[in-house]
């Protein structure tokens, strides 16, 4: 499978040139990284040359790496039901630079790109209803950015003396937004219910007066 894999990741390079900065193999899957200017004639290399025929996009997404200049990874699965074989497209944006939509290539890609736009802020321009999909009109900001907060900015409720739903801003003591129960990551200065024999162990992993 890998040596397949490899094969047609050097198809692929070798017949894009410099719209393909490279490709890897992990897990039984090819990844090919492109450059994002070129990402519409990738595509159409990709559906139509007869050695690739991924005549199917299965997913357009995106990943947040907020340290990275080019903090989103904008990743395309597509699948050739013809050869029997999926690669995975990669490529790099910034928050500013928008990306072009390939949907005149895989008009599949209509909701998927406005997800994409939604949840994380990308913008693929050429696409003709670019508006969120999953959240509300009000909605502010993209809810899988790795700095959006976790209580989010507004909240929506039915204000029971104007008879309608209206949005108010989201108002937390701090100490309920910090307060974490039980957080398998930081270690808590009480004895929970059921370990009253942890301290006795001594880090052996054993109870007292078993093994040497």
């Amino acid at each position: 499978m890998d040596e397949t894999l490899d094969t047609l990741g050097r198809t692929i390079a070798d017949g894009l040139g410099a719209s393909v900065s490279g490709y890897s193999i992990a897990h039984h899957e090819l990844t090919v990284q492109a450059e994002a200017r070129d990402i519409v004639s990738v595509m159409r290399f990709l559906r139509d040359d007869a050695r690739c025929l991924f005549w199917n996009i299965v997913d357009v997404t995106a990943v947040d790496w907020p340290g990275r200049e080019r903090r989103f990874d904008v990743v395309y699965h597509l699948l050739s039901p013809k050869h029997n074989v999926r690669v995975r497209v990669k490529i790099e944006v910034d928050e500013t630079t928008p990306v072009a939509s390939i949907i005149e290539v895989f008009p599949g890609t209509d909701w998927f790109e406005r997800e994409a736009y939604d949840l994380y802020g990308v913008v693929f321009t050429g696409h003709p209803d670019m508006r969120r999909l999953l959240t509300d009109y009000g909605f502010d900001g993209h809810p899988l950015r790795k700095d959006f907060p976790l209580t989010g900015f507004v909240e929506v409720r039915y204000d029971d003396e104007l008879k309608r739903v209206v949005y108010a801003p989201v108002r937390l003591a701090q100490e309920f937004r910090n307060f974490d129960f039980l957080s398998p990551w930081e270690g808590t200065d009480y004895v929970l219910p059921g370990d009253e024999k942890a301290g006795k162990i001594g880090g052996s992993g054993q109870e007292p007066g078993k093994g040497s």
